[in-house]
């Protein structure tokens, strides 16, 4: 694929220092640029025409001027920003656009870093799994469940997910949904199909109970209308509550330390409706950031049969059932077996919290072990 193609190039306005992150980014325009050495790529997206929000083809342009900036970690850096994907004549063809640069990109192992736009073009991030010869996790994090019968095509996000045909969807996962703000029916259809979702006071109460959630997603959509407006007023649909900044960051660390997460999209937010600051494209930035430094701290590969992990086996009282459990020594993040299939022979490791553990010797199955045997029956 010849990716110039695809994109307008970002005009960087001067030039960084070293110690900066705009310093440590490669262009496609560059005459070293090879997309096989990179392990992330910046894709600016500026179609905004599934919704009526002023703006969000400015997004990502704002955000990279605060990106850049930032000052960059530890790692040696292998990241290349293309610049704007073009638009297609329609909406549907600036999707499956971003659909063939995705898949493009995950073929050489390489996270698209999608920034702008409005969240239905998440629509396109997820089709580029399509080709993947296996089912894969969702995880949006969004005040709202997206699932509405009549409006603007970004408010109907969720429903084209959902109803995609060949159907390769194993688990969606929803994080900081407000109760007011959410359809019961809705709600309840999500269930239903054993896909779990969290409260934004759920989410207040303890966030590190999201993260064996995200350790499931192989893509994270994320709608900057989730943040609460005193942190984020250039969301498109602002709220006045919502995760704070430092939450979103969270969410964005434990991300990008998932090492089955293969691409990350963040919409919904305004260029126009910022504040003089830039504090929104100031908060999206940081998101940004601590993203990539959660990938280069990656640790767990999985191998289970590895020193690397401890196994704990735990009977249930007053039955025959043992839950095994797995816990990385790197980490400290847990997992724990499902077994599934004609006589149980298949099995599944789906990530888990300490806490589902310490359920467990106490004899209760956790909620996570029962929607796995729901979804994988």
């Amino acid at each position: 694929m010849n990716l110039k193609l695809f994109f307008s190039p970002y005009a960087v306005p001067k030039t960084y220092p070293a110690n900066s992150l705009g310093g440590n980014i490669t262009s496609q325009t560059s005459d070293n640029f090879d997309i096989a050495k990179m392990d992330m790529a910046i894709v600016g997206i500026t179609e905004n025409r599934g919704t009526s929000a002023e703006g969000v083809n400015m997004a990502a342009n704002k955000v990279r001027e605060k990106l850049y900036a930032l000052k960059r970690g530890s790692a040696g850096y292998r990241i290349t920003d293309l610049g704007n994907l073009n638009n297609g004549p329609e909406l549907e063809e600036s999707q499956a656009r971003l659909r063939e640069v995705c898949e493009f990109l995950m073929a050489y192992n390489v996270i698209p870093l999608i920034i702008g736009g409005s969240q239905e073009m998440a629509l396109g991030q997820y089709r580029a799994y399509e080709s993947h010869d296996r089912l894969v996790s969702v995880m949006n994090v969004d005040a709202k469940l997206d699932m509405e019968e009549e409006g603007e095509t970004s408010k109907a996000f969720l429903t084209g997910l959902l109803t995609h045909q060949p159907n390769y969807l194993f688990s969606y996962n929803h994080l900081a949904y407000q109760s007011y703000l959410v359809d019961a029916q809705a709600l309840g259809a999500i269930d239903k199909l054993y896909f779990e979702s969290k409260r934004l006071g759920e989410l207040r109460d303890d966030i590190q109970e999201a993260e064996p959630l995200i350790r499931l997603a192989d893509m994270l959509s994320f709608d900057v209308s989730a943040i609460r407006s005193a942190d984020a007023p250039g969301a498109a649909d602002p709220q006045a509550f919502g995760l704070t900044a430092e939450e979103a960051c969270q969410i964005t660390w434990y991300a990008g330390m998932n090492d089955k997460l293969s691409s990350i999209s963040i919409s919904e937010f305004s260029g126009t409706k910022d504040d003089d600051y830039g504090k929104t494209a100031s908060v999206v930035a940081t998101m940004v950031w601590y993203f990539i430094e959660g990938f280069y701290n990656r640790k767990d590969n999985g191998h289970f049969d590895s020193d690397n992990y401890l196994k704990y086996v735990v009977s249930m009282e007053g039955t025959d059932d043992t839950l095994e459990f797995y816990k990385s020594k790197l980490s400290d993040k847990w997992w724990m077996v499902v077994t599934y299939g004609q006589g149980h022979a298949e099995r599944a490791f789906i990530p888990c919290s300490y806490n589902d553990y310490t359920g467990a010797t106490h004899g209760d199955f956790p909620e996570r072990w029962i929607q796995a045997q729901g979804k994988l029956v």
